[in-house]
């Protein structure tokens, strides 16, 4: 199952999961109506929420991080998330935040979503294309995005604002011309239930 939580915030008030049942107009006659369901994920809901699954595949301890590469014919063409290089035993390389020397932290050596998600792309290019990340970029990855072609960034969190990192990332992406807008989410919390698959009509659709 796929519960669904409404932001307080949102204008989008909560719908129910159940078939809908319609009178008919004939006295005495009952006919149950199916509909298709109301409250299904929109597509920027649906390529951020990737975003967010795909980030509890990274073995950072302090921050993982997913980025989800849409064209645009709203097909995935890339994901991502922070983690050590290919080859690298992420055993061996340190995943402190701080430490007296930077080469025991982990900021030399982890790959951020946007690289991997890029690199990880099943299209030729990414030209045109449309990242949702659930951070800001750095400057570095802005420099891989505007060199990929991408068109747009959508993120969901700009907590590092005030960095010179990100200062720099938000002047690079507008000489490039790429837009860049902050996600703001309908529903505070989208959780899957593996076991709704044994449970026919749990989100209002037919067997499959």
């Amino acid at each position: 199952m796929l519960q669904i939580h409404d932001n307080e915030d949102s204008p989008a008030k909560s719908r129910s999961f159940r078939n809908s049942e319609q009178i008919s107009s004939t006295p005495g006659a009952l006919v149950n109506t199916t509909r298709k369901r109301e409250d299904y994920l929109e597509w920027p809901e649906y390529f951020m929420a990737v975003a967010f699954l795909s980030a509890q595949r990274s073995k950072d301890p302090s921050s993982q991080v997913g980025a989800c590469i849409v064209n645009q014919e709203n097909k995935i063409v890339g994901i991502g998330y922070n983690g050590m290089p290919n080859g690298c035993d992420d055993d061996l390389l340190p995943w402190s935040r701080s430490a007296d020397n930077q080469l025991d932290t982990k900021y030399p050596y982890v790959c951020h979503a946007e690289l991997n998600a890029i690199m990880n792309k099943n299209s030729a290019d990414v030209k045109g294309c449309t990242m949702y990340v659930a951070l800001f970029p750095c400057n570095e990855c802005a420099k891989l995005i505007i060199q990929a072609g991408l068109k747009e960034v959508v993120y969901l969190s700009d907590k590092y604002h005030d960095t010179p990192q990100m200062a720099a990332s938000r002047r690079l992406l507008s000489m490039a011309g790429i837009m860049y807008r902050q996600f703001k989410p309908k529903r505070t919390e989208i959780v899957i239930d593996f076991n709704s698959i044994n449970y026919p009509g749990m989100l209002n659709c037919a067997t499959k």
